[in-house]
């Protein structure tokens, strides 16, 4: 059971390193206990953890494009950047709820297949799909823009997840999003903000429109999420992470 949220102060260093921890597999130290205390609270942190992996992400584009490799090859070793670095773990939650969602018949088979580690036609199709769409638009925004469009839909892909976490009760009794607890509406909203925030430093009026996107993928996330499972699970939130990521990333190859 995750501690009460209520009692925490809104903001604390250690939630950008448990952050982190969560969100990826770079080799930060965490202190189990302060993270285990903080729980939920260190939610406002996720789109720190986002502008960290892009600014790596970023670096690897960067150089791949100044060593002559064209964008294509650069939006390849991008992405196999943020794959290696968060370890897969928005992928995997991404073809878990196309397996679940699609291959179950009801709540209980859909978690059922959710919670199976093995993937299945859906979670294919989903993964492949991704990762096309993903290496196109970055291929095309590599042209115009890297730093700005890698940090902007890094930062609010995984600020989108904490008003899903807030908002949608949990779907199972038990897995990471269950552990993890329910940020508080403050949590949810402090960023959300702070994604925002940068989104429109970097992009200005073009800022709104990824601030838009993001806000319906979620949106139609948490509804589905909703209708299929009556809630959320981490997978959930993983898919979210995707499908607000690759809408934005289309976005802006509209409007750069």
């Amino acid at each position: 059971m995750a501690p009460d949220n209520d009692t925490q102060p809104l903001f604390a260093l250690s939630d950008i390193t448990a952050a982190l921890g969560l969100l990826s597999r770079l080799p930060v130290p965490v202190d189990a206990h302060r993270a285990i205390a903080r729980s939920a609270h260190a939610a406002w942190a996720y789109p720190i953890a986002g502008l960290i992996l892009a600014l790596i992400a970023g670096c690897v584009a960067k150089i791949s494009l100044t060593l002559g490799l064209s964008p294509s090859l650069a939006a390849i070793l991008t992405l196999a950047t943020l794959t290696i670095t968060t370890g897969a773990l928005h992928e995997d939650g991404l073809s878990d709820t196309a397996d679940g969602l699609w291959g179950g018949w009801n709540k209980s088979r859909r978690l059922e297949i959710m919670k199976d580690s093995r993937i299945g036609a859906y979670g294919v199709i989903a993964l492949i799909l991704a990762y096309l769409l993903r290496w196109q638009a970055l291929t095309i925004i590599f042209d115009t823009s890297i730093w700005a469009a890698l940090i902007a839909v890094a930062m609010l892909s995984r600020a989108s997840i904490v008003p899903l976490m807030t908002l949608l009760p949990n779907a199972r009794e038990a897995g990471l999003s269950q552990t993890v607890g329910r940020p508080t509406f403050n949590i949810a909203v402090t960023a959300m903000a702070i994604a925002a925030l940068i989104s429109l430093l970097l992009f200005q009026v073009k800022g709104l429109l990824l601030i838009l996107t993001a806000a319906i993928a979620t949106a139609l996330c948490a509804r589905i999420a909703k209708s299929k499972i009556g809630g959320q699970t981490g997978d959930i939130l993983g898919a979210t992470q995707q499908i607000s990521e690759i809408v934005m990333l289309l976005t802006l190859t509209a409007v750069l």
